[in-house]
C-alpha cells in the first residue's frame, strides 16, 4: 500500500453539502414522443437493468489550501429498491456538478434460467468476497486518521468482475453488501480516459492517480457501457495495461433505449445548434445538390474530361474503397469555377447521421456540413500574420460536430467539435447557448473547423503563438441546424427506415490531388523572421498535418473513421 500524509481539509460539514447541486440545461426538457425505451429513466441491457443515479453524499475530498484544485469522492444515494450500487463517484472541484453512476438489478426470471447452462444461470450480481485497501492518505499511521481517505477495491468471486472502487473515511473495511460485482460475461473491458487527480504533481515521492474511465470498445458497433465510476492506481499506469475494474456490456439485441425516427427529429428540433460563420468568410457552405447542379464534375483516372453529376448523386460510383480511380472536381476556369467556390448559404443544410454510443446508453447525432471549397490558411507568428497563397486550400470540405444525448433522460450531455485532424468533447455546462437548449457552433474562417466559443485558436503552439490561425466569430452568416437538416443515416433503425442519398455511397475523394512546393513559400516567410524565432517556427510548422502541404480532396462522411467509430478525443 502506498500513502502520504493527509491533505489539509475543512470539517466535513463545511466542505461539501450532502447532496450537491447538479447542473441543469438552460430550458426544461420537452415531453419526448412515445417509443420503445428512450428517455424512460431505466435501460435494459439484457440480463441487467440499469438506472442512472445523480444524487450523491459526500465522503472525502483531496482539498489542499487551494480548495478548487482538489477532487471530491461521493457515494450514490437514492438508489431504487431492488437496484445495487456498483461503485463510488468522483469529480474535480473545478467543474460544476453533473455526474452519474449506474445502479443495476437482475432482470432474468427463474423460468428463463432453465434455458441457460449452469455457468450462465449463476447470478448476474453478487457481493464481493472481500476488499483490498489500494491506497490511503494517512501514510500508514494509525495516529493520523482524522479526515483521511481510504480506497477499497472489491474482490470478486471467480467468474465475476468489479465495476468500481469504494472510498471511506475509516480504515475499517466497507460491508460486503455495499456494492455488487457483475458476472464476467455481462461485462466489457474499460480503459483510463482522463486524469481527474494526480498527487504526483505535489507529492511525487508517493504517486497516486485517479482517472475517469470509458469502454475500450466504442463506436456504433461497440457494446461497452460506461458505469460512471473511477479508476485509481498507486503506480504508473501504461495505456495497454488492463484495469482491475470493468464496464458493463449491452446484450439487448433490440437496443430498446435508442430513439426511434420521430424521437430523432424531436431531438434535432430541440437541440440543433446554430452554426455561425466568420463575418469575413468567403467560402460558404452549400447543399450537396446545389453543388452538383452548379457544375461539379466526376473525373476518372486517365480521362481528361469530367462528366456532370445527377442532383442526387445517383450516377456516382458507389461502394468499394478509395482506390483513387475517381474524384470530384469543380468545373473548368471562368466565372462558373469561381462562383461555385463561394458556396451558397441559402441552400446549406446539416447532414445527420445518428448512431449508438457507449453501448446504446447514449445516442450520437453527427451533423455534417459541406463546403465546395476550403480556403488557404493564415500563419500566425506572435503578433505577425502571414496570409498563405495555397497552403491549406482544397476542393470540397466535409466538417462535422456531434451531439451526444443521454438515453436515460434525453438530455444533451456534450458536443464534439471536429477540428481538422482532431477535435474535443465539450460538456453541456461549458457550451454557449443561443436559445433554449440550442448551443452555438462557431465555424473557423476558411478552414471551417468547429469551436465552442469565438476567438483565435492556434493549430501549432498556442503557448508561443505560432501556428495556423483558426478565427471564429459571431456574425449574421449562419445555419440553424434545428430546421435546416437532412437525416441521411441511422443504421440501428434497420434497412429502409432512413433512405441514404446516392452521394453518401461515393467512397472516393471529393476533390483532386494537387502537389506543389509549399516548402518554398514557408521558407520565404521563415527567412524574414528574427533569428530567435526561425528555429521555433520551422520546428512547429514541420509538425503540422501533411494535408496542409498539398491539395487533396477529402473523402465523404462514410469513409471517415468516426462514421462507425468513436470520435477522436
Amino acid at each position: 500500500m502506498f500513502g502520504f500524509q493527509c491533505f489539509y481539509r475543512k470539517r466535513t460539514d463545511q466542505l461539501a453539502p450532502s447532496e450537491p447541486e447538479t447542473f441543469s440545461l438552460p430550458a426544461p426538457l420537452p415531453q419526448w414522443s412515445q417509443g420503445q425505451g428512450f428517455a424512460l429513466g431505466k435501460i435494459n441491457l439484457g440480463e441487467l437493468e440499469v438506472v442512472k443515479i445523480t444524487r450523491f453524499k459526500f465522503i472525502w475530498s483531496s482539498n489542499t489550501q487551494e480548495e478548487r484544485k482538489g477532487v471530491t469522492f461521493y457515494k450514490p444515494v437514492g438508489i431504487p429498491d431492488g437496484f445495487s450500487s456498483l461503485g463510488h463517484y468522483c469529480q474535480s472541484n473545478e467543474q460544476p456538478f453533473r455526474g452519474f453512476v449506474l445502479a443495476a438489478r437482475e432482470t432474468r426470471s427463474e423460468s428463463e434460467n432453465a434455458h441457460f447452462s449452469t455457468h450462465v444461470a449463476s447470478p448476474a450480481l453478487i457481493e464481493p468476497l472481500d476488499y483490498t485497501l489500494v491506497w490511503s492518505s494517512n501514510n500508514g499511521s494509525d495516529e493520523r486518521l482524522e479526515g483521511c481517505g481510504f480506497f477499497w477495491l472489491p474482490q470478486p468471486p471467480e467468474g465475476y468482475k468489479s465495476m468500481g472502487y469504494l472510498v471511506t473515511r475509516s480504515p475499517k473495511k466497507p460491508k460486503l453488501d455495499k456494492v455488487r460485482c457483475v458476472r464476467a460475461d455481462l461485462t466489457d473491458r474499460c480503459e483510463n480516459y482522463r486524469v481527474i487527480f494526480d498527487s504526483g504533481t505535489r507529492f511525487s515521492e508517493f504517486p497516486f492517480q485517479v482517472w475517469s474511465t470509458r469502454p475500450s470498445h466504442r463506436g456504433m458497433l461497440g457494446r461497452g457501457v460506461s458505469v460512471g465510476t473511477f479508476s485509481c492506481n498507486s503506480c504508473c499506469w501504461t495505456p495497454r495495461q488492463e484495469l482491475l475494474i470493468a464496464c458493463l456490456k449491452n446484450l439487448d439485441p433490440k437496443l430498446h433505449a435508442m430513439p426511434n425516427c420521430d424521437q430523432i427529429h424531436a431531438l434535432i428540433n430541440h437541440y440543433g445548434p446554430t452554426v455561425f460563420f466568420h463575418p469575413d468568410e468567403i467560402y460558404m457552405p452549400s447543399s450537396v445538390s446545389w453543388f452538383f447542379e452548379n457544375g461539379a464534375l466526376l473525373f476518372r483516372k486517365g480521362d481528361l474530361v469530367g462528366k456532370s453529376i445527377d442532383v442526387d448523386g445517383s450516377n456516382l460510383p458507389s461502394g468499394g474503397r478509395n482506390d483513387h480511380e475517381f474524384w470530384i472536381d469543380l468545373p473548368g476556369g471562368g466565372d462558373g469555377r469561381s462562383n461555385i467556390k463561394l458556396g451558397n448559404l441559402g441552400s446549406a443544410k446539416l447532414y445527420v447521421h445518428v448512431k449508438l454510443a457507449l453501448g446504446g446508453t447514449f445516442t450520437d447525432i453527427a451533423m455534417w456540413i459541406f463546403c465546395p471549397f476550403n480556403g488557404p490558411a493564415t500563419l500566425k507568428v506572435g503578433v505577425m500574420n502571414f496570409a498563405l497563397s495555397k497552403i491549406g486550400q482544397h476542393v470540397c470540405d466535409w466538417e462535422h460536430f456531434t451531439l451526444r444525448i443521454c438515453n436515460f433522460t434525453g438530455e444533451l450531455w456534450s458536443i464534439y467539435f471536429s477540428q481538422h485532424s482532431g477535435g474535443v468533447w465539450v460538456n453541456a455546462y461549458d457550451l454557449e447557448y443561443i436559445q433554449g437548449n440550442k448551443a452555438i457552433v462557431y465555424s473557423s474562417k476558411s478552414g471551417h473547423a468547429s469551436f465552442p466559443r469565438p476567438g483565435t485558436y492556434i493549430q501549432g503552439s498556442a503557448k508561443l503563438g505560432i501556428g495556423i490561425r483558426n478565427d471564429a466569430a459571431h456574425s449574421n452568416l449562419y445555419v440553424d441546424s434545428s430546421t435546416h437538416y437532412e437525416l441521411i443515416a441511422a443504421e440501428y433503425l434497420g434497412d429502409g427506415v432512413v433512405s441514404e442519398p446516392g452521394w453518401l455511397q461515393f467512397m472516393r475523394e471529393w476533390g483532386p490531388t494537387i502537389v506543389y512546393d509549399s516548402r518554398t513559400e514557408l521558407d520565404k516567410i521563415i527567412s524574414i523572421l528574427p533569428l530567435m524565432l526561425r528555429y521555433s517556427v520551422a520546428n512547429i510548422v514541420g509538425k503540422l498535418p501533411v494535408e496542409l502541404y498539398g491539395e487533396e480532396g477529402p473523402t465523404g462522411p462514410k469513409e471517415k473513421n468516426n462514421w462507425a467509430g468513436d470520435e477522436r478525443g
